[in-house]
Formats: structure tokens, sequence, C-alpha cells
């Protein structure tokens, strides 16, 4: 599918072959429309390369016959999981031309735009579907951050929560955030260096490389804070263990006289004062009682039970 744009009025028609002052849109675009915008645009062969190939990674150029970059993001920046999308844009310098699969939120955001004040030139054009992009990530920072801040109550509430396979599961979210992030942000430099462009043009790619570059301090901020995570939940397994072992070994230290007077006492020695006593199972249950009783109640004191 192929649509077009009057960069000037925001008018929407079809594309008749127009190159100035126009934002041509090929969506997943048949041979034969690949064809059309091949004998329109004198578009180079990598650039036109990189933008058909599936999976490509973010990248920008400046080749002779235009400017170029391809950014990926999340296809579903509210919950961020393994959908990228990606969009490609040819920048020329009375037209613009991008290409994606299915459309991007970027570009059905900006779509809308053409034509008002501020958005009626290709480098226009390109700043908005870039700033547009890195607000993906924002988006996926923010629900990520909702993510990490309910496991991380989730540690402190629930002693029985184990949160290895999440913590896990959301760093490799973040990690791929992160490196989608990068790889936007050094195309968005690459772009600002080498583009065509008066200054005031010019800047605007530097806008938006800081806007990637706040992106990505936002995921390496939630990765370290997993990794912390990670170790909060292991300190705190190795406290509640240290706690039981205190528990147990305060049993054991209770038991250890009663052990010994029981051990003493069933001795089968002939003479045993004790053995003749009248008495003497009660005082047994008495002395166990009693110091068992002093131990547990000192033990209390102290906080070790």
């Amino acid at each position: 599918m192929i649509r077009a744009k009057q960069l000037a009025t925001g008018e929407e028609r079809p594309w008749a072959g127009e190159t100035t002052g126009v934002w041509v849109d090929a969506q997943e675009p048949t041979p034969e429309e690949l064809a059309r915008l091949r004998a329109a645009f004198p578009l180079n062969r990598l650039a036109l390369e990189d933008a058909l190939e599936r999976g490509h990674w973010s990248r920008a150029e400046q080749y002779p016959e235009h400017g170029f970059i391809t950014v990926r993001s999340f296809a579903h920046p509210e919950e961020p999981d393994e959908f990228t999308e990606r969009l490609s844009v040819f920048i020329f310098a009375q037209a613009v031309l991008t290409h994606s699969y299915a459309g991007t939120r970027a570009l059905r955001a900006v779509w809308e735009l053409v034509g008002r004040e501020t958005v009626n030139s290709p480098q226009e054009v390109t700043y908005e579907l870039l700033d547009h992009t890195a607000d993906t990530f924002f988006t996926a920072a923010d629900a990520l951050e909702v993510r990490v801040d309910a496991l991380e109550e989730q540690v402190f509430l629930n002693a029985r929560v184990n949160p290895v396979e999440a913590v896990f599961e959301l760093k490799h979210h973040v990690s791929q955030a992160r490196r989608l992030a990068t790889d936007a942000r050094e195309a968005a430099a690459l772009l600002g260096r080498h583009a065509l462009g008066s200054p005031a043009e010019l800047v605007r790619y530097r806008d938006v490389q800081d806007s990637f570059t706040r992106g990505t301090s936002r995921f390496e901020g939630l990765r370290d804070l997993l990794t912390s995570l990670l170790d909060l939940h292991l300190g705190l397994q190795s406290q509640r263990m240290n706690e039981v072992m205190r528990t147990l070994t305060a049993v054991s230290v209770i038991f250890l006289p009663l052990t010994f007077l029981a051990g003493v006492w069933g001795m089968n020695f002939e003479h045993m004062p004790e053995l003749a006593a009248r008495y003497g199972y009660a005082f047994a249950w008495a002395s166990f009682l009693l110091i068992g009783g002093l131990l547990a109640a000192s033990f209390k004191r102290r906080g070790w039970w």
C-alpha cells in the first residue's frame, strides 16, 4: 500500500508519482509498487536493502542521494514483550519517503500532524517520527517500572514469594529495551552529524538523540534495580535461614542439659541414691522443666528465639 500527503497542506491523496513537497508512505509494498517508488525516487541500493530486510537493527547513513535512518521500537510499549516494529525513513531535499511492514505507532501519530505549522518539511517529519519513537521507549520504561515496583513489594511483604524467575524475565525485557534504545540513539547521533540541512534543522536530531539517551539511562537504572532486588531476595533468604538456625540452636541448647541429666539418671549402677527416692521421678521432671524454662526465658529475653 502506498499513500501520500502534501507537506504544505496535509491533504491526503493517492500517490501519483510526486517527488516534491510530499510525504510518501509505503507499507509492505508489492513488487510493482516498489518498482514505482524506485522509478520516482533515486533510492540508494544499500538503504533500500536495509529497509526491506526484516529484523534489521537501527542504523542511519547519509548517502549521496538522500539521508536514511531505520529505527526499531516496541510494538506494544504499554506491555513490553518480544514484538517490535521498524520504520525506515528516506530523507530527500523536498520529500520524505517512509517504509514499514504494518505501520508503527509513531507513524500513525505523526501522519495526523502533517500540514500543521511545525510539521511541513522532510526534516520536521523525520524529527517528529523519531521523537514519537523515543516516546514509546519512555512508555515501555514506565510499564517496566510498575512491574518492578510490584515485584519489589511482593518480595518485602510475602516471604514465600520466589522472584527469581520473574526477575530474570524482567531483566530480559529490560536488556532488549536498552539494546533497542541504544541502537536508536546511535542512529540518531549519526544522522545528526552527517545529515544535510541547516543548523536549526540538524539540532532537532540532537534533541532526539538526547531523548533516546534518557530512555537508555532509565533502562540501565531498571537493570541495576533488578540486580539489587535479586541480591535483596538472596539476603532476605539468608537472614531467614539464619533465624531458623538460631531457633534450632536455642532448642538444642535447651535440651542439652536435659539430655545430660536423663543420661546420668539412666545409668544402671546398683548404688544410686536417687533411684530409691520416693519422689525421684517427680524431682527429675521438675528439674527438666525448671532448667528448660529458665533457658527458654533467657533466650527469649535476649531475642535469640
